[in-house]
């Protein structure tokens, strides 16, 4: 009873740390909190006296769910970011979710999302929560040296490849977060600044009553500007090598902005919505760049 009491009292402690690597692990706060609820059926039929690191312990336990999940996920097919960003978590405060997503990084969560169940419980454990190899690939049922390729890789997916040399991309790192912060705060003088005067936008996904290719600075200035609420989850990233945006409410990739610098303007914008050709891009985090 007395141990019981403690687990209780030690889990509690250790929630906000267990939610936030399931978060990461899984990109979804539901999916999280179904992580933790399963993590304390698992650890509440152990007895932990002799147990010296009960943090760790855990850690490893949740890291076990989440893998099982990963899995499962993927032999069905589901795919998060395929999911309507209109859509409500069934239990998750959407406005919580997104405020957890920004935290986090709405880009890492996108380039999580496309590593294989292994290659993100690998990496997420031993790069962003520190615990050791050991542990990984005792959770993983791999080798030591087989867990650190995993998480080896996965960096390298997360980090990506430049297809430009440092000079341009800083440039377009530069511009790009020029635009998304003209974009953010809806300032036309801002985006008439960083825009070529003969900038062009094209979209694969044409509303009611929309182009799908826009011409000229001031239409595109003014366009941008009535859709501030679609730049506020925008992020800057790494879209096959050269620095671009994703756009992803709560971590879900709803539009790939790929964008062509010339200087210090913008001279195109090609907005990729199409499921089927979201995931033919290599997506990277742009480094030194923010969310």
């Amino acid at each position: 009873m007395e141990t019981d009491v403690r687990l209780a009292e030690r889990f509690d402690t250790d929630r906000g740390h267990l939610r936030a690597v399931a978060y990461r692990m899984l990109g979804s706060l539901d999916e999280a909190d179904d992580a933790i609820q399963e993590t304390w059926l698992r650890a509440s039929r152990t007895d932990i006296g002799e147990i010296a690191n009960v943090t760790g312990w855990l850690t490893t336990i949740i890291g076990r769910v989440c893998l099982d999940m990963l899995r499962t996920r993927r032999r069905r097919g589901e795919e998060l970011t395929a999911e309507p960003v209109s859509a409500t978590p069934s239990g998750a405060d959407p406005e919580e979710e997104a405020v957890l997503a920004e935290s986090v990084g709405l880009a890492l969560l996108v380039v999580l999302d496309r590593l294989g169940p292994a290659e993100r419980v690998a990496f997420v454990l031993h790069d962003l929560f520190a615990v050791p190899f050991t542990d990984i690939a005792a959770i993983l049922e791999r080798t030591q040296v087989a867990a650190k390729k995993l998480a080896s890789r996965a960096r390298q997916r997360v980090h990506g490849t430049p297809a430009v040399p440092a000079a341009d991309l800083e440039r377009q790192r530069e511009v790009v977060g020029a635009f998304l912060a003209a974009s953010r705060a809806g300032d036309l003088e801002a985006l008439l600044a960083v825009l070529a005067p003969d900038v062009v936008r094209r979209t694969d996904r044409v509303a009611p009553g929309g182009e799908g290719e826009v011409r000229g600075a001031r239409r595109i200035a003014e366009e941008t500007r009535t859709n501030t609420a679609r730049a506020r989850v925008a992020a800057l990233a790494l879209v096959d090598g050269e620095v671009g945006l994703v756009v992803a409410p709560r971590g879900r990739l709803l539009l790939i902005l790929r964008i062509e610098v010339d200087g210090d303007r913008v001279t195109s914008v090609d907005v990729i919505g199409d499921p089927a050709r979201l995931g033919g891009f290599r997506i990277a985090l742009a480094q030194g760049a923010g969310r």
